[in-house]
């Protein structure tokens, strides 16, 4: 079976635990979790959490089934063949300096990113994109001397 990046959309109950449960879920299988996001929808009550994985098409459906058997979780929907736009963000604190500033700014141009703060010596970078492309990104920042980054998990609707 071929091993692929799965997503996965879960509706759960906005509940103190639910997260942990479906983390657990995961980890007592032996699965991994590569990225995960969540947040409050416009109702209240419901999170939206989106995991990457990776896994064969047979251990993706055995998720799906140990995440629908948890009594908080209202909907799971593998996005994965779905073909939807899959987004990230990443900050990134680097050191600003004469040298490298023309070259830190093409690369925030190239990715359609934004300088969101500078400082006595440092600047701080917003970029959004693909996996691939903020993989890229990071890869040409690393060159200049990353002080510090935050990268989300990937989103999509």
């Amino acid at each position: 079976m071929e091993i692929k990046e799965s997503v996965i959309s879960i509706l759960a109950s906005n509940k103190p635990d639910v997260l942990a449960r479906i983390a657990g879920t995961f980890s007592g299988r032996g699965f991994n979790i590569d990225s995960i996001t969540a947040n409050v929808t416009a109702d209240p009550r419901i999170t939206k959490i989106i995991i990457t994985t990776h896994g064969d098409q047979d251990t993706i459906i055995k998720i799906e089934k140990q995440l629908n058997r948890l009594v908080d979780v209202h909907q799971v929907t593998d996005l994965t063949s779905l073909d939807l736009p899959l987004r990230e963000m990443i900050l990134v604190r680097l050191p600003m300096t004469g040298e490298n500033h023309d070259k830190i700014m093409e690369i925030v141009d190239k990715y359609k990113g934004e300088m969101i703060e500078t400082g006595a010596g440092y600047g701080i970078l917003e970029l959004t994109g693909s996996k691939e492309d903020m993989d890229n990104a990071l890869s040409s920042l690393e060159i200049l001397g990353i002080d510090d980054f935050a990268r989300t998990g990937s989103v999509t609707l």
